[in-house]
C-alpha cells in the first residue's frame, strides 16, 4: 500500500516537472511583450482579413439595404429547441424513490383534468390538453403565453 502511495507520487512529481519544464520553456512573456504584438498586429490590420468588431445594434458598414421589418430571424430559425410537456411534479425523499417498482403509483401536485405544461428549453410557454392523431398521442395548445409574460418570469 506504501510502495502505491509511492508511485501515485511520483507520477504527480513527474507531471509537475513535465508542467515546469513547459512554463519555462515559454519564456517571460510580459505585458510589454504583449502590447508590442497588438501594436504590430494593428499595423498590419488593412491588410489581413480580419474585420473591425462593431457595436451590436450599430448601423451596418455594409452597403447592403437595412430592413426596417426588424431583427432578420433567419440565422436561428435552425437551432433546434427540446420541447417536452409536464403532466406535474412532485418531491420525494431517496427512501421512496429506491422503492418504487413496477406498479407504484406517484401522487402529483396537478389535479386530473387540468392543463399540461408546455416548456421549451425548460421554460413554459404554453399550457394544453392531450389529444390522439392517428393513433398516437399529441397536445392541443389551448393558451400560449405572451412573449411580455415570459420575459417578466425570467426577471
Amino acid at each position: 500500500m506504501a510502495d502505491e502511495h509511492d508511485m501515485i507520487s511520483a507520477e504527480d512529481q513527474a507531471l509537475a516537472d513535465e508542467w515546469a519544464a513547459a512554463l519555462g520553456e515559454s519564456g517571460d512573456a510580459g505585458q510589454d511583450d504583449i502590447d508590442a504584438l497588438l501594436a504590430a498586429d494593428a499595423g498590419t490590420a488593412p491588410s489581413s482579413n480580419r474585420l473591425p468588431m462593431e457595436e451590436f445594434g450599430s448601423v451596418p458598414k455594409s452597403h447592403e439595404p437595412v430592413s426596417l421589418e426588424g431583427p432578420n430571424l433567419d440565422v436561428i430559425l435552425d437551432i433546434p429547441v427540446s420541447i417536452s410537456m409536464e403532466v406535474g411534479s412532485t418531491d420525494i425523499n431517496i427512501r421512496n424513490l429506491l422503492q418504487l417498482n413496477q406498479g407504484s403509483v406517484i401522487e402529483l401536485d396537478r389535479l386530473a383534468g387540468e392543463p399540461l405544461d408546455v416548456l421549451v428549453n425548460g421554460t413554459l410557454i404554453a399550457h394544453g390538453e392531450v389529444v390522439v392523431v392517428n393513433e398516437k398521442f399529441g397536445i392541443r395548445l389551448t393558451d400560449v403565453i405572451s412573449p411580455s409574460e415570459r420575459i417578466k418570469k425570467l426577471r
